[in-house]
């Protein structure tokens, strides 16, 4: 078994560890809130991807094993090669931003790149953890090794995607449908100013009578810090016009007294309620969240001084 020929109970070893891997990305595979992967090249392409990780992570241990070494440092170079994925994806999204209704932006297109390359991974550390198990219980019965080997690969999948799923808007803030209104040729939502620049009478009749506009509403203070970023606010307008597509207008503006933040367009599909919900499900971005509990400590210790 410790030869360099690999033996049946490695192969074993290698095929139901390609498999889980590759169950692991299919899971995760599918077209979300960010429509992205594109049906069918996204899928394919994604998909391929996954199963060059799932193999690698199950052809890991047996290469280890059987003193081929040059096989193992081939791990190493995957993950240089994932990182590459990512920047093709990058420049691949920002090409793509410039046909939009309106831009993603580069800290929403760094996000959906990062995302994609970590699923990679899981898929290469599933199939490495049933890997590692089926060794380590080469002595014990083909059906226990399997089986507790899909039993810890499956353990890491829920720990990976549980660990690595980020939050979504409807955690830091409340969304309502706001009232549109022009004074002195002067847009608003509600009470809150939007813009002085909405055209003649005809493009501000468009406005009234085909405009959506909600108002996002910070659930605490701080998160004003997170909604504030240009970025997410970019990222948030992007999701409602990709939801409801883009006849003409489009504004975000900021409340700078309480931090409440009002989008305003003239969608092709004037459906207020999905406006809200792609809203609510529009990820924040990882590079503008911040650890508050920091801050909140912080002041704590200041105020005992």
């Amino acid at each position: 078994m410790r030869g360099q020929l690999l033996s049946t109970p490695h192969l074993l070893l290698i095929i139901f560890a390609v498999i889980g891997g590759i169950s692991a990305r299919l899971v995760i595979l599918k077209e979300d809130y960010r429509q992205y992967p594109t049906y069918p090249n996204g899928y394919l392409s994604q998909l391929a991807l996954g199963v060059v990780a799932a193999t690698l992570g199950a052809v890991f241990v047996p290469a280890i094993v059987t003193n081929n070494l040059t096989a193992a440092t081939f791990l190493a170079l995957a993950i240089t090669q994932f990182q590459g994925v990512r920047r093709l994806e990058q420049d691949s999204l920002k090409s793509l931003d410039e046909t939009e209704y309106t831009k993603r932006g580069s800290a929403y297109i760094d996000g959906i790149a990062k995302t994609f390359e970590a699923r990679n991974y899981i898929a290469l550390f599933v199939a490495l953890t049933i890997s590692i198990i089926m060794e380590a219980l080469e002595y014990f019965p083909v059906y226990i090794r399997i089986g507790l080997g899909l039993l810890g690969g499956g353990s890491i999948f829920f720990a990976l995607v549980r660990f690595s799923k980020g939050k979504t808007i409807s955690a830091i803030a409340d969304v309502h449908p706001a009232k549109i209104h022009i004074k002195n040729n002067e847009l608003y939502a509600d009470d809150i100013f939007v813009s002085n620049r909405i055209g003649i009478s005809r493009g501000q009749d468009m406005i009234l009578q085909e405009g959506l506009a909600v108002i996002l509403t910070p659930k605490e203070n701080h998160y004003r810090i997170t909604l504030d970023n240009y970025g997410q606010r970019q990222a948030i307008l992007f999701e409602i016009t990709r939801t409801l597509g883009l006849k003409r207008y489009h504004f975000t503006r900021k409340d700078y007294e309480d931090g409440r933040i009002a989008f305003v367009v003239v969608p092709i599909i004037r459906d207020i309620d999905s406006m809200m919900l792609s809203i609510l499900r529009t990820p924040i971005l990882e590079t503008v969240q911040k650890n508050h509990q920091f801050i909140k400590n912080r002041e704590k210790t200041n105020g005992r001084h």
